[in-house]
């Protein structure tokens, strides 16, 4: 089996955490009333997608690291409704830990970590 990249733990580790803070931040009592129905549920979900990005990279699948490109992308994005400054930084932080995911030790790990069921059209017959 392929060693995790540093970077890739670091990263995965950072998404978890990201991911459950903000859950955790949204669910208390005193904030749930500050977004109604439906934006309370995809705010939750998207925070769960980072936790489920982290925690499946760090298994090796090569999906996850998608996701997480998504969801970075999707903040970015988003971040375009608030102010320049806040694109500025998610941009930044976009572009580091894309450059972080795609090193040529991060596609080995994805290639090579993630499990034979995962990867149907290598399995022998």
């Amino acid at each position: 089996m392929n060693k995790r990249p540093l970077s890739i733990t670091i990263i995965s580790w950072l998404f978890i955490a990201v991911g459950a803070f903000a859950l955790g931040y949204h669910l208390l009592p005193q904030h749930i009333g500050e977004l109604k129905g439906q934006l309370l549920l995809w705010v939750c979900l998207v925070r769960v997608l980072a936790i489920i990005s982290g925690v499946f990279m760090l298994r090796g699948f090569n999906w996850a690291r998608w996701l997480l490109v998504v969801w970075l992308a999707y903040h970015v994005i988003l971040s375009g409704l608030h102010s320049a400054s806040q694109v500025v930084v998610h941009g930044l932080l976009f572009v580091v830990i894309l450059y972080f995911l795609f090193r040529a030790p991060a596609r080995a790990y994805f290639r090579i970590a993630a499990p034979d069921f995962a990867k149907p059209h290598e399995r022998q017959h």
